[in-house]
Parts: C-alpha cells; sequence; structure tokens
C-alpha cells in the first residue's frame, strides 16, 4: 500500500509520471515493487528492505547519502491475538518529502495522517517526522506508565505478604507461578520499549546534528526535546527494571523459602518415625526367650514406649525452632 499526503490536501493513494505538488509525505505499507520503483525514480533515493531496516548496527540505520537522511528504528506491533512484537520502520528525509517505509499497520502513523489536514505546524517532511517520534515517546511514556503500575502492585502482593499468605500449599504454589508469570511479562514488555525509545534518540539525535542543512530551528528545537524526553525515560526505565529484577529475586526466594518449609516437615515426619519403628520391630521378633512377653503391664508399656519414642523428637524440634 502507498498513501502520499499534501499539506493541506487529501491523501493520494497512487503515483503517476510526477510527484504531486505540495508532498510532504510519502508512506509506503509493506510496498510492491512497482510502488518501490516509482518512488524510487521520482526521488531518487532506495527504498531498502525488511532484512536492511532489521540489521541492529549503527551504520546501518543511520546513513547520510546525497544530501538525504536513511534511518530506521524498530517500533512495536500488534498481531491478531493481541500480541506485541518489534517491527522495523524506515525513514526517508529529503529537504521537503518523508518516505516512510513500514510492514506492519501502526496506530501512531494512522494517527497522525488525520491530523495533516487540520495541523497546520505539519507543513513539510520534517514535521512529520519529528511528530513521529514525538508519538513514539508518548506511546512510551504510555506503555512506561502502565508498567509502573502493574509493578506497583504486584510490588505491594509480594512485599505485605499477599502472594505467600495462603495456608494451602498448592494455592501458594499457584500464586507465584502467576506471579512469576506476570514478572516475565511485564519485563518482555519492559524489553520492547527499551528498543523503541533507544532507537528513536539515535535517529532523533542523528537528524538533529546531521541534517543542519535542512533543519530549521524548529525542528531541530523539537528533535532535541525528543532526544531529552527519552534520556528521562531512560532513567524511569532503569528504575523500574531494577524494580523488576527485585520482585523477580524476591519472589524466587519466597519460593525457596516454600521448598525448605516443605523439607523441613519431610525431615520431622521421617526422624519422628524412626524410633516407634525400631521398638515395632525389635518387639515383632518371634524370639523365644523374650522377657518382656510374660510382663502383666507389657502391652501398655510397649504402647508407652513407643508414643513417647515418637514425642519426644517432637519436643526437641520443637525446642529448637522448628515449628516458628
Amino acid at each position: 500500500m502507498l498513501k502520499m499526503f499534501r499539506h493541506p490536501s487529501d491523501s493520494l493513494s497512487q503515483i503517476d509520471a510526477e510527484l504531486p505538488p505540495d508532498t510532504i509525505w510519502i508512506d509506503l505499507l509493506h510496498p510492491s515493487d512497482d510502488e518501490k520503483r516509482s518512488v524510487e525514480r521520482l526521488l531518487k533515493i532506495k527504498i531498502p528492505t525488511e532484512d536492511s531496516l532489521s540489521e541492529i548496527e549503527a551504520s546501518s540505520r543511520l546513513i547520510l547519502d546525497h544530501g538525504k537522511l536513511y534511518l530506521s528504528s524498530p517500533a512495536v506491533r500488534l498481531d491478531e491475538q493481541g500480541d506485541a512484537y518489534l517491527t522495523p520502520v524506515g525513514f526517508i528525509i529529503g529537504s521537503r518529502v518523508l518516505v516512510t517505509v513500514r510492514f506492519w499497520p501502526l496506530p501512531i502513523f494512522d494517527d497522525l495522517a488525520k491530523r495533516i489536514d487540520t495541523d497546520d505546524s505539519l507543513a513539510d517532511g520534517m514535521c512529520v517526522f519529528t511528530a513521529l517520534l514525538e508519538a513514539m515517546v508518548d506511546r512510551g511514556a504510555d506503555v512506561l506508565e502502565h508498567l509502573g503500575a502493574t509493578t506497583d502492585a504486584l510490588s505491594r502482593d509480594v512485599f505485605k505478604g499477599g502472594l505467600v499468605r495462603s495456608t494451602r500449599p498448592v494455592r501458594s504454589s499457584r500464586r507465584m507461578r502467576e506471579a512469576l508469570q506476570q514478572i516475565g511479562v511485564s519485563a518482555e514488555k519492559l524489553a520492547r520499549a527499551r528498543d523503541v525509545l533507544l532507537g528513536v534518540q539515535r535517529i532523533a539525535s542523528f537528524a538533529s546534528e546531521v541534517g543542519n542543512d535542512w533543519v530549521t530551528p524548529a525542528a531541530k528545537k523539537r528533535l532535541d526535546s525528543v532526544s531529552k524526553d527519552v534520556l528521562s525515560l531512560s532513567d524511569y526505565e532503569t528504575r523500574l527494571s531494577d524494580k523488576i529484577q527485585l520482585l523477580l529475586d524476591a519472589v524466587l526466594g519466597f519460593i525457596n523459602i516454600q521448598q525448605n518449609e516443605l523439607f523441613k516437615i519431610l525431615t520431622i515426619v521421617s526422624v519422628v518415625g524412626v524410633p516407634p519403628t525400631i521398638l515395632v520391630g525389635i518387639w515383632g521378633m518371634n524370639f523365644k526367650e523374650m522377657p518382656e512377653l510374660s510382663w502383666t503391664w507389657g502391652y501398655p508399656l510397649a504402647w508407652l514406649a513407643v508414643i513417647a519414642s515418637g514425642v519426644l523428637p517432637l519436643l526437641w524440634f520443637k525446642r529448637r525452632g522448628w515449628f516458628d
């Protein structure tokens, strides 16, 4: 799909022999070969492939070639099941026209396209590029705020006893597994947000420093503001990452404590059961000469000895504090 946007005119979905006047933005969504060739012919540029946009080295993501900027950054997309994944987005910036290359629908692009006709600040390609970066930063801030609220709720549940308050081991183990799963999901979302913000910071700084010939002071100021916003969000992301790591360590610690409690119970049961077993095994021998067989009180005394052999270890464990 190919869409062209003019200010202040409607969008077009196809290219004629010449580029329409006042075109400021060409958005390529999973473009066909014909659409790529048409844009390359009109603007004298090279449309990157999805593989080239996915490369992680800075030299492949930040390029200045013949007065045009070739930039790429990851963005977050949602599939049909609502699961989030990273997808590359390419930006080709000239003196007036912006070309974006993407391979999945992204809501921030659609929202900005609706503002072209009504927002006077979107007068050229650089303004559209800056607005897209600002929208990506705003989206990243919303994700971090949501993760912060989720992490705070989980932290209260973990450290105020709600996670292990249940007296039923099965229920407590299930809640711990759910907490671990929630921590893993939060860490995965945080990693995606970190990748997007890092990519935005790189291309904003590069565009502000390298594209000085046609970057207006107003656009440069907005790009610098985007970089500062990303830096502040990076500090918040670092603290959030440390908190998630603390929660992970805490939950794993509670799991170890629960396992130790189970081992303690097994140890007590095994130790308590050994003395009575020994006594029963001795008196169960069928020897002819056993003095206890002729005692009048032999049977109740044997029961008393078996019970005492089980109670004494329990008292010893109680004295040692194993039941605290």
